[in-house]
């Protein structure tokens, strides 16, 4: 007897574990830092700082998103990037992205690019969040460049965004870097190229362009996590995809972050996976020490 009260104790407390780390994976923003070095970087770009948000799919962390804008502020950034999915394809009401974008566009330059859900919207949906974000000032990259200044000096800021088709394993469509130069023109070889694609997947195919640096999202870091292991599963990429969450940098230097994303689409959940803002600071060095 008293070893089934044990046993009925006991799964009763991991279920109750299980519901508190759910809330806690959908409920509590982690702010990932990574700091990036480049000669390419100007000196006067040396300390600047890229709030990168992706996969929102109109998740609201309290009232108005303030513990959200709260974090942003805190980090005192000097843009602020959206890769993607700030709704979801199901979705017609945006009144939370809408509302995030209007405190953002008071205090920072943002710029935004589709992702797959997005790119999903009928072009009614499509036009009316492109028109609110434009009315409010926010630099929508429809496969163009953005010239980022900093005193008398510049970087590139790209935005990519294609078909849908190009998103799952199919050998028919395949992003190489021919067609990435047919869509957004060839990289300014000379400067430091930053580019927002909001799928990871072909990562060494933007460095290969010329990105120096790639932020993504999309795999919304695997939904769920193993510690220390990483990321269990992704719809397009399968099992244990190979760009998950964080910082990859490939042989010459080139780098991509991937966020692990803000919210979890309608049907979605996180596990082991908190809620992801990144911060970039971009740091100057001299030739031969990147």
């Amino acid at each position: 007897m008293k070893k089934k009260i044990f046993i009925i104790v006991f799964l009763i407390l991991v279920v109750v574990l299980f519901l508190v780390r759910l809330q806690i994976d959908a409920n509590v923003i982690q702010i990932s830092r990574f700091n990036l070095e480049s000669s390419k970087i100007p000196k006067s770009f040396d300390g600047y700082k890229i709030v990168h948000i992706s996969d929102l799919h109109s998740k609201e962390f309290g009232k108005d998103n303030k513990p959200l804008i709260e974090k942003i502020t805190q980090e005192k950034p000097d843009i602020v990037v959206l890769t993607g999915d700030m709704v979801s394809a199901n979705e017609t009401d945006y009144t939370v992205f809408f509302s995030l974008v209007s405190e953002l566009t008071q205090k920072y330059k943002v710029y935004f690019i589709p992702g797959n859900h997005e790119q999903a919207l009928n072009l009614k949906e499509k036009s009316e969040i492109i028109t609110y974000l434009e009315d409010r000032g926010v630099d929508v990259l429809d496969n163009e460049v953005a010239i980022i200044k900093s005193g008398d000096e510049e970087i590139n800021l790209y935005g990519l965004w294609y078909s849908n088709k190009y998103y799952s394993e199919n050998d028919e469509y395949i992003l190489d870097e021919e067609l990435i130069s047919e869509l957004i023109g060839e990289a300014h070889e000379d400067s430091y190229n930053i580019l927002l694609s909001h799928n990871p997947r072909y990562f060494l195919t933007y460095a290969q362009w010329g990105a120096d640096l790639t932020l993504s999202g999309h795999v919304h870091g695997g939904m769920v996590r193993i510690p220390f292991v990483g990321a269990i599963f992704s719809p397009d990429e399968g099992f244990f995809p190979k760009y998950d969450a964080g910082l990859y940098t490939e042989e010459s230097g080139k780098s991509i972050v991937v966020s692990r994303g803000l919210g979890s689409g309608s049907r979605g959940f996180r596990l082991f996976n908190r809620p992801d803002l990144v911060v970039i600071t971009l740091h100057s060095v001299e030739k031969g020490v990147d």
